[in-house]
């Protein structure tokens, strides 16, 4: 190649890579270009007279590349900060402004509405309130709550899991030790632990009318002296008339869960807006998983079960808000419908 060949051709590249630096794109970018190593690259192909000669040449390329780079970052800490979230800017005129949402078109989402509902009842009841997390670990999950490593009820829990080992959990259940730790101190006082947590939970599901991925927990525990599954069936009773404002009867079934012993499935009578007639088929209906709180699990606590007994439970949120407002298929809480929230607009 020849001499005047080579400084037409490092013209063109840097008039092509100034172009591009013109244009917007990140100098960083443009000196780390396959063009740019395409110059350094061909100086060794150069007859050995040639070669230093175009060496400076590419290297006052380079040079000019990074005096760019800075004059490109001191513009752009000059420029005032853009704040994207803005509907316009000081200079618009008033006329010109768009008109803004009044605050009260808005109204809360009927989980939110819900939830604060549920909570308050539970508040009256005595009870504390606790959020879950949205990512835990394998001690939570599974081994705090009696399911060791070979344990064949791992199998029936299908979670979504991060590279890193972390879990979305799939029940709020994953707070009961942390719970039963932090409130450890009030059994030492002679006092009872009576917690709430509610929290979103993660599961692979297919998705229909009544199985949704993503959705609400409410989990609950009580530990104390001498608590027995009269407490437990007790308090859920109190808490679902409380809810649906009338008074219901609540029924216990044998079940299972490694984490209580003995377990329960709770079944309550049916509330009236659900009842289609009156046969003994349409009073019952199960609703929730619940138990007294299993030895070993108290064990991971450091409680000793010996002493104190418990009970637990944990239902689905959404399906009581589905119950209770006659609403037929939980992916409208998701699907950000503005037709269905405006039913909740109070």
């Amino acid at each position: 190649m020849s001499e005047n060949n080579n400084h037409a051709n490092l013209d063109i590249v840097r008039k092509g890579l100034l172009e591009r630096i013109a244009s917007g794109e990140p100098v960083e970018k443009v000196l780390r270009s396959t063009e740019l190593k395409a110059l350094y690259s061909e100086i060794p192909t150069l007859p050995t007279e040639l070669r230093a000669e175009y060496g400076k040449q590419v290297n006052r390329l380079k040079q000019e590349l990074e005096q760019a780079a800075g004059e490109q970052a001191a513009e752009a800490e000059s420029l005032p900060p853009i704040d994207v979230t803005a509907p316009f800017d000081v200079n618009t005129p008033p006329d010109k402004r768009p008109e803004l949402l009044s605050a009260r078109v808005g109204t809360r989402h009927p989980l939110t509405r819900e939830i604060d509902l549920m909570l308050d009842i539970f508040y009256r009841m005595g009870f504390s309130a606790v959020e879950s997390r949205l990512l835990d670990d394998d001690y939570h999950m599974f081994e705090s709550l009696n399911f060791p490593n070979d344990h064949p009820a791992r199998d029936d829990y299908d979670t979504f899991m991060t590279e890193e080992g972390l879990i979305a959990p799939a029940h709020t259940s994953t707070m009961q030790n942390r719970v039963l730790r932090a409130n450890k101190p009030l059994l030492e006082r002679g006092e009872d632990i009576r917690v709430v947590v509610p929290g979103r939970v993660f599961r692979n599901e297919d998705l229909d009318a009544t199985h949704e991925h993503t959705f609400y927990q409410l989990e609950g525990v009580v530990v104390g002296r001498g608590i027995h599954a009269g407490n437990l069936v007790a308090t859920l009773r109190t808490f679902l008339s409380e809810y649906f404002e009338q008074e219901l009867q609540a029924k216990i079934q044998p079940f299972y869960f490694p984490f209580t012993e003995p377990s329960f499935e709770l079944a309550i009578e049916r509330p009236e807006i659900l009842r289609k007639d009156d046969s003994e088929e349409q009073k019952w209906l199960e609703l929730l998983g619940c138990g007294m709180i299993h030895p070993n699990v108290l064990k991971h606590a450091e409680i000793d079960p010996a002493v104190y007994t418990g009970f637990a439970w944990g239902g689905g949120l959404e399906r009581l808000v589905m119950m209770k407002n006659n609403i037929e298929d939980i992916r409208h809480f998701e699907s950000a419908k503005l037709d269905f929230l405006r039913q909740f607009q109070s």
